[in-house]
């Protein structure tokens, strides 16, 4: 929180600067812009207004906006009523205040003479919208956005059709990455599948605002994919464009238009949003022994409604579907074998069916410790690693110096070069960081080990690494729609007794 007191007066001191003529044209020191909390102080009276306006500049996020209201007040003692003028005076101050204070033209009026400005049906309207879309801008940026859960990864904790309320505040809001962009879309144009909704010629560097708490293990958490850097706007999130390349070859990806289209990269704040719960925190070391978890080498606590792929095998005959829905089932799918079922159950749900007399058997589906597969990170067969067979694997800490070499330099590519921004090589037995020789390597960011609880219905950490904490999101924190995509309206559709739910 002490970085906020610093830095809210030092940010609004800076626009305020440029006005040291304005204040001197409305009777007051050309100095006092100068003076963090106190230019605010005169400013606010300058404008007439009133002294709980101060209260709420000292509030996170809802100071920009009454500040922007405050440079529309200084444009109003000038008579600058038109639309555009506002405009340019809240987006450039740093021009606008010099030129009202330096052009002898320009007489400051003191808000008690200017006369009243009726405006017409449309500047009315037209206000309106502006003071809703940058009100709501700075809500969904900084305090909470509605995200809806687009995949089963987190079933049966979230499921499909889910809409939730993301706090941005728990973790801290991010100061947008790119802040130019189209209102209330994520990263691209409404009726476009190509045109981007920003433009990056205006960027920030990553910073984080004090938040009311730390990520915790076992979080649920909304991130940006950080494999999505770059992407096909064909497959867009369906499938990584690093995979699309390992299974199509990098030439046909970028020359099949027809089945892969353009591919585009995105900065992290515009990289597709998932949700995933949190497994390992900076610092841990993480494995996963026959789908258990492991932290720190002591068993990791499991998701209350944790589900795992099951073989059903029954009688030849199928689960009737009112006892699927009264275990919660979905997707209880027939395989090509008689009698053979495929579904991902609970614990719960796994020891329900059991107890069916059609049912003869069910078993867990389980990749066997040393059986490789591919998919899953690093993406290398000196790692004989499968999802539920992994590791053991650390997680980076910022500031904490790991050590590297030929062998484990697999795990740590991405995050070097990708996610740090330095130059990687490898020479023979050497490994080449910037140029220099180098053993070992200390982050500047914290990471964290993301998993799905639908577990073998997961693209996860097992799959693309770790996630840089500069691509945290917030916590979702209460589901106020729930709907069902497989039934109707007047078949139960609504899910009513998840609605204004707490997300655990």
């Amino acid at each position: 929180m002490l970085e906020l007191i610093i830095l809210i007066p030092l940010s609004f001191t800076i626009p305020t600067i440029f006005g040291w003529m304005v204040f001197e044209k409305a009777g007051r020191k050309g100095w006092e812009t100068l003076i963090p909390f106190y230019n605010l102080y005169v400013f606010l009276k300058i404008i007439k207004k009133p002294m709980w306006w101060y209260l709420l500049l000292i509030f996170p996020f809802i100071n920009v906006f009454m500040y922007m209201l405050m440079l529309v007040e200084i444009a109003k003692c000038f008579n600058k009523f038109k639309l555009w003028e506002q405009f340019v005076a809240v987006v450039f101050p740093f021009i606008y205040l010099p030129y009202l204070g330096l052009n002898d033209d320009e007489k400051f009026v003191d808000p008690d003479d200017r006369p009243e400005i009726k405006k017409g049906w449309v500047r009315e309207w037209v206000d309106a919208i502006i003071f809703a879309v940058v009100a709501a801008t700075i809500i969904r940026t900084f305090l909470f956005e509605a995200y809806t859960i687009p995949t089963s990864s987190m079933e049966k904790s979230m499921l499909v059709g889910d809409y939730l309320f993301v706090s941005k505040i728990a973790y801290g809001p991010r100061m947008p990455m790119t802040p130019v962009a189209f209102p209330f879309v994520h990263h691209t144009m409404p009726f476009s599948e190509t045109t981007k909704s920003f433009v990056e010629w205006v960027k920030f560097p990553y910073y984080r605002f004090a938040g009311f708490k730390k990520v915790e293990r076992n979080d649920p958490i909304v991130f940006n994919y950080p494999e999505g850097d770059t992407v096909s706007t064909v497959w867009q999130s369906n499938m990584s464009y690093y995979r699309l390349v390992k299974m199509r070859g990098r030439d046909r990806v970028w020359n099949d238009k027809r089945n892969f289209g353009d591919i585009v990269y995105r900065p992290v704040d515009k990289r597709e949003n998932y949700v995933k719960r949190c497994i390992g925190l900076p610092g841990d070391s993480l494995q996963i022994i026959n789908r258990q978890v492991y932290i720190n080498g002591e068993m990791g606590i499991n998701p209350e409604r944790l589900q795992y792929m099951h073989y059903v095998h029954t009688d030849g005959t199928s689960v009737n579907p009112k006892i699927l829905d009264k275990f919660n089932i979905t997707g209880f799918d027939r395989t090509n074998q008689p009698g053979l079922f495929q579904s991902a159950l609970t614990e719960e749900a796994k020891q329900g069916i059991e107890r069916l007399a059609i049912v003869k058997k069910v078993e867990v589906r389980n990749e066997p410790a040393g059986q490789w597969n591919p998919e899953t990170f690093p993406f290398d067969q000196r790692f004989s690693w499968n999802r539920d067979n992994y590791g053991p694997i650390y997680v980076p800490k910022k500031g904490v110096p790991i050590e590297i070499d030929i062998n484990s330099i697999p795990l740590y590519n991405r995050l070097i070069t990708v996610y740090e921004g330095h130059d990687l090589e490898i020479d023979g037995s050497k490994i080449l960081i910037d140029g220099q020789e180098a053993t070992s390597f200390t982050p500047e960011l914290n990471y964290y080990w993301m998993m799905g609880d639908n577990r073998h219905n997961s693209v996860d950490s097992r799959y693309w690494g770790f996630v840089p904490e500069d691509h945290v999101v917030g916590k979702p924190e209460i589901v106020w729609l729930s709907l069902d995509q497989n039934k109707g309206w007047l078949d139960g559709k609504i899910r009513w007794r998840r609605l204004f739910s707490f997300v655990k």
